[in-house]
């Protein structure tokens, strides 16, 4: 490890943070960056993320930190594209266990010609996070940069990992490796997408954060964006998606920072009422890959097609595909009805991949299970 520098300062700073004192965006870069370069001992980091978790983030201070993990932690790449590019992701940490709605999401709205950049992680605080779905499905998910690249541009969808030190090579993926409860990385790290997409869908684990995350897109560069928190039947537990179980929170905001908050009633848009338990994940990854084929190849159970379909909606939306979120759900629909969406997918892990023939084998075999 580096040798620890102004270790009683740092220590100052944290237990500001316990006292509710709030930071500038450079001071937060500087505070981060010192987390970044391992200047600090591992219980200062800890007590660090912690703390600045339990406070409660500014708007300020999650730019910061994303100022630091983007400019000291983040490669950068630039597909040669026709059309803009969209990332779409959750923060995590919500209060219901649902499997992983935002990745088979990106793949149908891929499927419906909008390019996507994911950018996840392994699970942190979920059973199976992107990076281990996608793994399980065939992607390479620890493919050279390039590759990745290519994938965006000839198929219009690539998934970036954030815990591989190729795409963070300074200490993304040390922390993350190394963490099991949610931080300020969950939203920060998340939008350090090293492509840079303009547009992007979020969902955040509160109703507190749609406006300050909305604002934090803004402040970073993207020119529009929707951040999402969805209810579920009670109406008070809540997921980082768009949900079919009670009402949704949005809010969106355009290039200038005008934000715009409503909801829906997913029964408005011609979508049956779903419960907790039929958006539940299995209890391992194969299981979990299993299912998200089947939808992807327009069977499966119900409650999940039509939870991805609204989720997929929220980007056709964003983009101007469509300018009624029921239409744009029912064009979702469509997409995984008629096949596109798996062949999207088997196009994903040919491409993406060190090893094409290895990929689709896996693919195959989850196929032939079916």
């Amino acid at each position: 490890m580096n040798e620890v520098v102004n270790s009683k300062q740092f220590g100052q700073s944290i237990s500001g943070l316990i006292e509710g004192k709030d930071f500038s965006r450079a001071e937060m870069e500087g505070l981060f960056t010192q987390v970044l370069l391992d200047q600090q001992s591992e219980m200062q980091q800890g007590a660090f993320l912690a703390a600045l978790k339990a406070k409660g983030e500014t708007v300020e201070e999650i730019a910061g930190s994303w100022d630091a993990i983007y400019n000291l932690d983040t490669i950068k790449l630039t597909p040669q594209l026709e059309q803009p590019l969209v990332e779409n992701c959750g923060t995590g940490m919500d209060k219901l266990n649902t499997f992983n709605i935002s990745t088979a999401a990106s793949i149908v709205a891929a499927a419906g010609g909008v390019n996507m950049a994911r950018h996840g992680s392994r699970a942190i605080t979920s059973n199976c996070g992107t990076i281990d779905i996608l793994e399980e499905l065939g992607v390479g998910v620890e493919c050279a940069p390039e590759l990745i690249v290519k994938s965006i541009e000839e198929v219009g969808i690539g998934v970036l990992n954030g815990m591989d030190s190729k795409i963070h090579p300074t200490a993304l993926g040390r922390i993350l490796a190394r963490i099991s409860f949610g931080t300020t990385l969950n939203i920060a790290a998340s939008l350090a997408n090293p492509v840079y997409p303009k547009y992007g869908v979020r969902g955040v684990y509160s109703r507190e954060l749609l406006k300050p995350v909305a604002k934090v897109m803004h402040k970073i560069g993207y020119k529009k964006a929707i951040v999402v928190h969805g209810l579920a039947e009670d109406g008070i537990s809540g997921m980082d998606e768009a949900s079919t179980l009670g009402r949704n929170h949005l809010v969106e905001i355009d290039e200038t920072g005008q934000l715009k908050e409503y909801s829906i009633d997913p029964r408005s848009l011609g979508i049956e009422k779903a419960s907790s338990k039929d958006i539940l994940p299995c209890q391992d990854r194969q299981s979990e890959a299993l299912e998200l084929i089947k939808v992807l190849k327009g069977g499966g159970e119900k409650a999940r097609s039509d939870i991805i379909a609204l989720n997929t909606a929220l980007i056709f939306y964003l983009m101007d595909y469509h300018d009624q979120l029921k239409t744009a759900y029912e064009a979702a629909k469509e997409i995984i009805n008629s096949g596109k969406a798996i062949n999207k997918l088997k196009k994903w892990v040919q491409v993406q991949n060190s090893e094409p023939e290895k990929g689709l084998k896996k693919l195959d075999r989850l196929l032939a299970k079916i």
